[in-house]
């Protein structure tokens, strides 16, 4: 089953409650996103520990219910 915009938002929230999240879902689809994340907790840490960060947000959901998210990420 996909996952909807508001069920990705709340699990990056939950782990980076400080972070301002802009969802898209690229076609239309419920299967493909792509999610701008700005957070503070990004400070000093490389662009692949920012992506890290939102991926272990998910909580294993990337592959399975989340079939594919773009993500940029920016230090607030």
């Amino acid at each position: 089953m996909a996952m909807d915009l508001k069920e990705i938002e709340s699990f990056i929230k939950e782990a980076m409650p400080d972070a301002i999240v802009e969802i898209q879902d690229l076609a239309g689809d419920g299967n493909h996103y792509s999610a701008t994340v700005t957070s503070s907790q990004f400070s000093g840490k490389s662009k692949i520990e920012q992506h890290k960060m939102v991926y272990n947000s998910l909580k294993g959901r990337m592959g399975n219910e989340l079939h594919a998210l773009a993500i940029k990420t920016k230090d607030s």
